[in-house]
């Protein structure tokens, strides 16, 4: 896990007074970071190469410290490649007119426009934006978009705000090179349009002391977090001994065995459908039409619907101990999001941004609308988990975002071949099976959504193709600790 901070200018200040580091100093870092990973990706010019393998690179750089990332960059990248800085609007810091005082003396090409170029980099606005982008703006990233370029932002893609949002639109890059300290604007659900692949650089000092002391972060949840269920080292067993699942199958009874079938996968020792009338789940799925004494988590919503009375939910739900996920129509139901009181309690809530407003406006009274969430997705969660702080929330998007207990987790390795009905079941499933297993409910939150991302990334068809089925048969492909 990586620590991910709304802002880093606390740290950048600490550098200053603390460490002695110049703001010239952090600069050149951060540019020298920017040639590193250019000099990786792409071969040098040697004496002697064809001059048609050089490859080009123009540096798109605004008038202020954002610019001056990119007028280090030309300079540090002199030589190595075929070089060309446009500056549509100048130099207004102190900053920028060093560094561009610093290029004056060598031969780098300055143009007057934006100009065909094999790799682009965007410096004209960093993570400091607080307005939208000008027409002049717009249109100079209308023509860096229309080039077949690698593009790379500095810091952050310009047109992104504070909070991640198009101001109103915004450079696309295939990488996003962030200085110091990854921030939260760029796992904003629109921000995962525009930023690619994300990649930190140091500014002269170790992450560690540069992050050290500073404000709560988020952390940021990577392949390697991944740690499954296992029985390698277990000799004298019985399926009692990995728990039982419980999963209310309602009227849309596709949903639960689903749910059910991700449950079964992922470890439950036994997987029970609670049903109300015979359904023909696959053989390795029981069902009953009560809970079963010996369970151990339940899970409900998925497919609910209007199936079980209130007589029913009262006893085998609300008055339990058991530890719960509470998924889609759970959400429109007032008497079941009256468990979110019990503090003593496991509980599992995982909303689409849809049934998160659907669900507020029962707690609360207020109207969220889904694009006011999505635009405040860090500051919804943070709300709700004040109401409740002892409920794990997972907010489904592009980037999960999983939270308890003042605990924040950004799961940002989600991708569109999720986007089909059916893959928030197998999540539901995957959760609840770790619940029945004995995980805490933020642990079988956030183990179940690395499962769910992970072994979707693994199927090898169409992207359009994926069922959820696929992602339950690719569990067991899964690697982790």
């Amino acid at each position: 896990m990586q620590p991910v901070f709304k802002s880093c200018y606390a740290m950048d200040k600490k550098c200053y007074e603390e460490l002695h580091l110049t703001e010239d100093i952090l600069m050149e870092h951060a540019a020298l970071g920017m040639a590193r990973y250019i000099w990786q990706k792409f071969p040098k010019y040697q004496d002697g190469d064809n001059a048609k393998t050089i490859k080009t690179v123009l540096i798109v750089a605004g008038p202020g410290n954002n610019g001056a990332d990119g007028i280090a960059l030309a300079r540090l990248l002199f030589g190595s490649y075929k070089i060309k800085l446009y500056m549509p609007f100048g130099q207004k810091t102190d900053m920028a007119k060093k560094q561009f005082q610093r290029v004056e003396s060598l031969n780098i090409d300055i143009v007057e426009e934006v100009d065909e170029a094999d790799i682009i980099v965007d410096a004209l606005y960093g993570a400091g934006l607080n307005r939208d982008i000008n027409d002049e703006t717009r249109m100079i990233l209308v023509k860096m978009q229309m080039i077949g370029a690698y593009r790379i932002a500095c810091d952050m893609p310009t047109g992104l705000d504070i909070d991640g949002i198009p101001s109103p639109q915004a450079f696309f890059a295939d990488v996003t090179i962030t200085m110091g300290a990854y921030k939260e604007a760029l796992y904003s659900d629109y921000a995962k349009e525009y930023v690619g692949d994300i990649v930190r650089v140091d500014l002269g000092v170790h992450y560690y002391r540069y992050i050290e002391g500073s404000q709560k972060s988020a952390k940021l949840l990577e392949k390697k977090d991944l740690s499954l269920p296992t029985r390698d080292f277990m000799k004298t067993t019985h399926k009692g001994s990995f728990g039982h699942a419980a999963v209310f199958c309602g009227e849309k009874e596709g949903a639960g065995i689903i749910a059910g079938m991700a449950a079964s996968r992922f470890g439950a020792g036994l997987t029970t459908l609670v049903v109300h009338e015979k359904v023909s789940p696959p053989p390795s799925l029981m069902h009953s039409t009560v809970v079963p004494e010996t369970a151990s988590a339940v899970a409900i919503g998925m497919g609910l619907g209007e199936h079980f009375e209130q007589e029913f939910l009262q006893q085998y739900l609300i008055d339990s101990h058991l530890p719960v996920v509470l998924d889609a129509d759970s959400f429109h139901h007032s008497e079941i999001l009256s468990i979110l009181k019990q503090k003593e309690r496991d509980i599992v809530v995982t909303p689409h941004p849809k049934e998160f407003s659907a669900m507020w406006e029962h707690l609360t009274g207020e109207c969220l609308s889904v694009e006011e969430i999505q635009k405040n997705r860090f500051e919804t969660v943070r709300r709700f988990n004040a109401r409740y702080p002892h409920v794990t929330l997972l907010l489904k998007g592009a980037n999960m975002l999983i939270m308890q207990e003042e605990r924040l987790c950004i799961n940002p390795m989600g991708n569109a071949k999720l986007s089909k009905g059916g893959s928030g079941d197998v999540l539901s499933g995957l959760i609840v099976s770790l619940l029945a297993q004995g995980y805490p409910g933020i642990e079988a939150a956030i183990q179940g959504s690395l499962a769910l991302v992970l072994s979707a990334g693994k199927y090898e068809g169409a992207s359009y193709a994926m069922l959820p089925t696929d992602i339950i048969e690719g569990l067991p492909l899964l690697e982790g600790s």
